[in-house]
């Protein structure tokens, strides 16, 4: 089963390759990607990475939340599926 992880807080300059790598070392990824506003073409600042396995993402979740990335403290937390 995957699990999604909503990653917030990032620095505007941050791809997603950036996000991908940063997230590989903790298991396969099926997914990175950094939301983007539709008017401006920049990043949002969150963007949401999905694991193949539930406990590479808890690993992740323990190691990266409240780390620094670009000067900025970045929130990883289980993302919330849409209604």
């Amino acid at each position: 089963m995957s699990k999604k992880l909503f990653v917030g807080n990032l620095p505007y300059t941050i791809t997603g390759d950036d996000l991908k790598n940063l997230f590989a070392t903790y298991g396969n990824i099926i997914g990175a990607n950094i939301v983007i506003d539709k008017f401006t073409q920049r990043s949002k600042g969150f963007g949401f990475v999905e694991f193949e396995k539930d406990e590479d993402a808890l690993a992740a979740i323990q190691a990266l939340d409240q780390s620094e990335q670009g000067e900025r403290k970045i929130a990883v937390k289980e993302a919330i599926p849409r209604p």
